[in-house]
């Protein structure tokens, strides 16, 4: 392999997993994605069964160039909303874009440095080692500094249904670890020689063929789908981002949100969902809050609405809030966002990020909220997700530990435009409702609105930017699946042998 070889090959991954998230890409690629990169790690040399594996080093500037085309390829509509919505001038827009791609690729490389030691030491079945240290570093993105879980490997398989049914079993880290699995399967198949090549390609369709069996199945059993019924209808008011804190606009958005809704009840709906920060004022503050609940009084259904929320004291604090509004439109329980979206909803690390100042004046200083809340609708018992937290598995899972028969997640995506961010965000929702094996409905202001069964079926899917109020059938479930109750064991272990495997190594290298 000529010395320019293996920086090719690391691009090629980064764009093949760049195009294996929507909106541009197919899932498909997804599992020969990381073949390239894996072959580069092994320090091919064009001879079968030969791989002497690359520096650390090496192996850390490798995945870093995956990393950085990967991230600048799926997280590139940061930039157009910072700029946009955040003040900055284009080429600080441009920056601070790139740092975030930097951020998450720094994990990409690890993860390959990780696998460059694996398989200098352990040559082949160093390369069986590499998913762990993916999964790892995927895992560990997912809470370090507040965690930016958006967009793991495994999410990629959300539309391939039969595949995705893992999910229910070991979670979106767990089918990161099986996409993985299957590019080091085929990596290991280009590498080895003879017989072991052959039993790498067969064993590496046989674990393909084994999912989509085993999901057709479960998919076929239909178990969940059998609980009582709730219609819903998804408020999408399309209201645009410039106009939502306009005064000027506040009595046309009202009387929009209030206009769909009454469509949507006339339509039979029994639960109604507006998305977040729906209402122009503080709800629990204003005197226009009076008309929702006289309106929610008429109709007789239960609302859940997204509204800033202010509790005054010394400082005041602000949180971005859900309130869910009984028949009798009082209110049955408050949510407040526990997640906050970093350059959204507070600027992290603002005294070295000194040069976005624009933007820590324009984003608002929010709290975070402490716990789950269970919101009542009938006798049962829902949750919700604010936004980017529906990305957060384990929100979703304790909120299924507490009780919720239902998933819903409410969001404003008018940030995002028309890029691939509202089509990654809905994708990343609906893995949530087969990991629980809970419908998921989704009110989002621009769209893309939504409802999934616990199978990951798309019910009913709205347009973006269409102004619409639709009504569909979801049902309360209360069994729980494998992954309810365990977890992300599946990461755990990974990121435990993997540390355990740079020990031996270690220990290895100290023995010789």
């Amino acid at each position: 392999m000529s010395s320019a070889a293996p920086s090719v090959f690391a691009i090629a991954s980064g764009v093949l997993l760049a195009l294996s998230f929507p909106r541009y890409g197919h899932p498909a690629f997804a599992f020969i994605a990381l073949v390239p990169l894996y072959v580069a790690l092994s320090g091919w040399n064009g001879r079968p069964g030969q791989v002497p594996g690359v520096t650390t080093g090496r192996g850390f500037r490798l995945g870093l160039i995956a990393g950085v085309i990967h991230f600048a390829g799926t997280v590139y509509w940061t930039g157009a909303t910072v700029q946009t919505f955040g003040g900055l001038p284009l080429p600080v827009a441009v920056f601070v874009t790139g740092l975030l791609v930097l951020y998450m690729a720094t994990y990409l490389a690890l993860a390959s440095a990780a696998a460059a030691i694996f398989i200098r030491r352990f040559g082949l079945v160093g390369l069986a080692l590499a998913p762990a240290t993916w999964v790892a570093a995927e895992y560990t993105r997912g809470f370090l500094f507040g965690g930016f879980p958006w967009i793991p490997l495994g999410n990629t398989m959300v539309t391939l249904l039969p595949i995705v049914q893992l999910a229910s079993l070991v979670g979106v880290y767990g089918l990161s670890a099986f996409v993985a699995l299957i590019n080091a399967g085929f990596a290991a198949t280009a590498l080895a020689a003879g017989r072991t090549r052959a039993l790498c390609l067969a064993g590496t369709i046989a674990v393909i063929a084994a999912a989509s069996v085993w999901g057709g199945q479960r998919m076929a059993a239909n178990r969940l789908t059998q609980g009582e019924v709730v219609r819903v209808g998804l408020i999408q008011a399309n209201i645009a981002q410039v106009d939502k804190w306009n005064p000027n606009r506040a009595d046309m958005i009202l009387d929009r949100y209030l206009q769909l809704t009454r469509q949507a009840a006339d339509g039979g709906a029994d639960f109604l969902l507006w998305p977040e920060s729906a209402t122009p004022f503080f709800f629990q503050d204003d005197a226009a809050a009076d008309l929702v609940r006289s309106m929610v009084r008429q109709l007789g259904k239960p609302l859940l609405l997204g509204s800033d929320e202010l509790e005054r004291g010394s400082p005041n604090r602000y949180y971005n809030s859900a309130f869910m509004l009984d028949t009798a439109g009082t209110t049955a329980a408050v949510y407040r966002k526990i997640h906050l979206v970093p350059f959204g909803e507070y600027v992290p690390f603002q005294r070295a990020l000194f040069f976005v100042g624009p933007l820590v004046e324009a984003v608002s200083a929010f709290t975070a909220g402490e716990r789950v809340t269970m919101l009542p609708v009938r006798e049962h018992m829902v949750s919700t997700a604010i936004c980017y937290e529906v990305t957060y598995p384990g929100q979703a899972r304790e909120a299924v530990r507490q009780g919720s028969e239902l998933l819903t997640t409410i969001t404003n995506d008018a940030w995002y435009g028309e890029s691939s961010a509202a089509y990654q965000h809905f994708e990343m929702a609906t893995m949530r409702a087969v990991e629980q094996g809970r419908y998921l409905v989704r009110a989002a202001n621009t769209g893309v609105s939504g409802i999934v069964d616990p199978y990951g079926r798309v019910l009913i899917r709205t347009k973006l930017f269409e102004t619409v109020a639709v009504v569909g059938e979801a049902r309360f479930v209360q069994e729980r699946t494998l992954y309810a109750r365990i977890g992300d064991l599946v990461a755990l272990v990974a990121t435990v042998l993997t540390v355990l495997a740079l020990g031996v190594a270690a220990w290895l290298k100290a023995e010789r």
